[in-house]
């Protein structure tokens, strides 16, 4: 089965690397990586995967990599620019955006434009101008498959032959490390505790926000955009088996829901194949084994962060920006001791209260509410 050309854009990261074994796998061809400054990795991932164009953000890492691989016909580019360049390369048919952060949105843009089907794993582009993208994605007529374990449930649950929309969505959530502690418990917990997470392994940025919730937070507004859907209409569900990655109820009552092992693997091969199914490297899922699923309602006095985000959803205007930009920069300071883990939330929070914009900005006043979010948090805290 032929599945076209891949893009991985943010090679070295927990997604990027899972991109690249499910293409193994099934031997698609990898088109382009780009990476900040992993020479020794992504020198490997290009010596094995023979790309047309390597990416590196960071220019000495691009000069070193040049020369490594001289002996190769891998072309080797620097700088941010490059990594628009390799979302938008004729040769590739899918894009995996996996980089972390508002660095992935203008190359997500990028993609759109040249009508790629966009793998899209990068949450702030939904989070901080989901209107614009999904309405881009709908005038170049460019595909978006969610990678996001929970995006995904919620898509392969959707009828979307028959355009019939779900009335609710059911967003489900590990709880993280932190599951059933207190705000008190919390609130001075090391990075090293935050980062234990019970179920999944991600990057270090994804598995805090997941400590936090925020990363709940976030997906509540993506699940907004990519289903057309209003905050009412999703409700978040604690569910620490992580089994069920969330499920959909229609207009008749009809609940239905994504099970599987986690395993984002299994996520990121469906947005590549899809509407097609293949045989993954995942074991099937064994219900008698598991034995009992649980459900309970998060803990809002707990998680404020994503109290806060489903405020900034309500509110809409650049407060999701704001708060996604705060969060990054907050979680960065949390990361390197220099914050509490308290105060990744105040630190959010004081920034949503400080920045304010239009009721219905365009691409560039988001751009520019999310610089003053950076700007406020390392300024401030």
């Amino acid at each position: 089965m032929q599945y076209g050309k891949v893009a991985v854009l943010g090679s070295t990261g927990s997604i990027g690397t899972q991109t690249l074994d499910v293409c193994e796998r099934l031997n698609i061809p990898v088109t382009a990586i780009t990476a900040r400054r992993s020479t020794d990795l992504v020198e490997q991932q290009a010596r094995k995967f023979n790309p047309e164009l390597v990416v590196m953000t960071d220019e000495k890492a691009a000069a070193d990599l040049k020369v490594r691989l001289a002996d190769t016909s891998v072309k080797v580019i620097g700088g941010e620019e490059g990594v628009l360049e390799a979302a938008s390369i004729k040769s590739a048919d899918t894009v995996v955006t996996a980089v972390v952060g508002t660095a992935g949105l203008l190359p997500t843009i990028a993609a759109i434009k040249e009508k790629k089907r966009i793998a899209l794993a990068n949450k702030e582009t939904l989070v901080c101008v989901g209107s614009i993208v999904m309405a881009l994605s709908k005038e170049y007529g460019a595909e978006i498959i969610p990678v996001d374990s929970e995006h995904s449930a919620i898509f392969q649950c959707c009828d979307n032959k028959a355009g019939v929309r779900p009335v609710k969505i059911q967003l489900t959530a590990s709880g993280g490390p932190f599951r059933g502690k207190t705000w008190d418990e919390i609130k001075d917990a090391p990075p090293e505790a935050a980062l234990k997470h019970p179920n999944w392994s991600m990057g270090a940025k994804v598995t805090i926000d997941s400590a936090s919730m925020m990363n709940k937070g976030l997906e509540f507004i993506e699940a907004m955009h990519l289903f057309s859907v209003e905050p009412k209409d999703i409700e978040v569900l604690v569910h620490p088996q992580s089994i069920v990655h969330s499920a959909v109820t229609y207009e008749d009552g009809s609940m239905i829901a994504q099970c599987g092992l986690p395993d984002m693997r299994i996520p990121i091969q469906y947005a590549i194949t899809y509407p097609e199914r293949t045989v993954s490297p995942v074991k099937n899922l064994d219900l008698a084994e598991i034995g009992t699923l649980t459900f309970h309602k998060p803990d809002l006095d707990t998680f404020k962060c994503l109290g806060l985000a489903m405020e900034c959803a309500e509110k809409g205007g650049v407060s999701c920006a704001v708060m996604n930009a705060a969060n990054e920069i907050a979680v960065g300071l949390y990361l390197e001791k220099k914050i509490s883990f308290s105060g990744v939330y105040e630190s959010v929070r004081a920034a949503v209260e400080t920045i304010k914009g239009s009721e219905n900005p365009n691409l560039e006043e988001i751009l520019e509410a999310d610089r003053q979010a950076r700007e406020f948090v390392k300024s401030n805290f």
